[in-house]
């Protein structure tokens, strides 16, 4: 097993690595993971299996934490801060970006604390009832997004609108998805357009500017946050026992246990967001220990290195794992207020038409990377701007976009099953 010292410096290399792909825009921490496990022949020379293993482990926590400050200062999406861009970048408009970082680091460090803590309930509970479910995921699915879509409605024509957003965005994600084209790239393509570009052409048309960002900030830990806290960490637990579930699917859970939209209650909306994205990434780790199956990229890679994951390991993990979010914590509250700072004396439209065309370029960079096809995926981006630009003029929450995942893991698994 690691030593003291070998696990601190892990931890150390990977919240730096991991803060330098959550804050650059585009870099995906599985792409850091992916180039770590094709190196790992070679690292294997100098560090333990365990060293390694740590170092993934605290490099997606950083990441996961401090990926929310260019989504909400910039408007770059990610799967996992999809949702938090529209009611953060609105308070970063309004001068309140040092209490919307705040909000997104307190959700996701407390997060983690819940997992931790109801980790033994969920290893007792959870893994029977997996198997049961299983077959049902398309129904569970179906059912709480409906329910959603009708208690995020104030009438009958944001009920039509929610409604339609969600099934157009649903067959555009299944369009994507049956193509040969890789799914990172389809991801990368829609929700650039869906949330990223459509946003800040929004903000554009409506003459924002940048204000003096307020140095002042009212924030206390009342009942909102708590219970935000309490639905991000306990959303991200059941992802990981329900097939086909990611951040995006998770997030109908986090509102609907927290009780709270983009809409009518920002900060509570805003910490079961961040505490989902936190306790997911913690908790695919953790499935690895409860039902062998590794839920996210890093987990694979980690899986691939510890053929028998003991509960020492888990114990190891979940240390590492408060050392990183509490770190993180602190650069995530760094990095933001200097960025927020820094962005007070930039222009507000220049910097975003920077913003859109570094997106873009990131975008055709893959393209090319991955030998995608340059046209289609053109017709894609420009389809799901449009798209993404409606709930703006309609007067309904983007989180309904989010049926670009939902409608095809709904088909996916109906097909499966029936």
């Amino acid at each position: 097993m690691i030593k003291i010292y070998e696990l601190l410096i892990a931890c150390f290399l990977g919240i730096l690595c991991g803060a330098i792909t959550g804050f650059v825009p585009g870099i995906h921490v599985n792409t850091a993971g992916a180039i770590v496990f094709a190196s790992s022949t070679f690292l294997l020379e100098f560090v333990s299996i365990e060293f390694l293993c740590v170092f993934l482990t605290t490099m997606s926590i950083a990441h996961a934490m401090i990926e929310f400050v260019p989504s909400m200062l910039l408007g770059v999406p990610e799967e996992g801060t999809v949702l938090s861009i529209l009611p953060g970048h609105k308070m970063v408009l309004e001068g309140r970006s040092k209490e919307a970082i705040r909000i997104v680091s307190i959700g996701g460090f407390g997060a983690i604390i819940v997992t931790i803590l109801l980790l033994p309930i969920f290893a007792i509970v959870l893994p029977p009832v997996q198997g049961v479910i299983k077959p049902y995921t398309w129904i569970i699915l179906l059912v709480v997004s409906v329910y959603l879509i009708y208690k995020f409605s104030v009438d009958k024509r944001t009920l039509f609108w929610s409604g339609l957003l969600f099934i157009l965005s649903g067959i555009l994600g299944w369009v994507m998805l049956q193509t040969p084209i890789s799914s990172g790239l389809s991801l990368m393509c829609m929700f650039t357009g869906l949330f990223g570009i459509s946003t800040i052409l929004f903000s554009l048309n409506d003459n924002s500017s940048i204000p003096h960002q307020n140095k002042f900030y009212d924030l206390h830990l009342d009942k909102d946050m708590l219970k935000g806290i309490f639905a991000g960490g306990t959303a991200g637990a059941i992802l990981g026992f329900l097939p086909g579930f990611g951040p995006a699917q998770g997030s109908v859970i986090a509102q609907e246990l927290s009780g709270g939209s983009e809409n009518d209650n920002t900060k509570n909306f805003l910490t079961s967001i961040s505490g989902l994205n936190t306790s997911d990434t913690l908790f695919s780790l953790v499935c690895i220990y409860l039902i062998g199956n590794p839920r996210s990229g890093i987990a694979v890679y980690i899986s691939y290195f510890i053929e028998t994951f003991t509960v020492n390991h888990l114990l190891v993990f979940s240390f590492a794992s408060l050392i990183a979010v509490s770190m993180s914590l602190v650069l995530c509250l760094k990095l933001g207020d200097s960025f927020s700072k820094l962005m007070e004396g930039i222009d507000y439209k220049k910097m975003s038409i920077g913003v859109i065309i570094l997106m873009i370029a990131i975008l055709y960079i893959f393209v090319i990377i991955y030998n995608g096809p340059i046209l289609y995926l053109t017709l894609t981006l420009l389809t799901s701007t449009g798209l993404g630009l409606l709930p703006h003029y309609v007067g309904v929450g983007k989180s309904h976009l989010m049926g670009v995942l939902i409608l095809p893991a709904m088909i996916i698994y109906f097909t499966m099953f029936m």
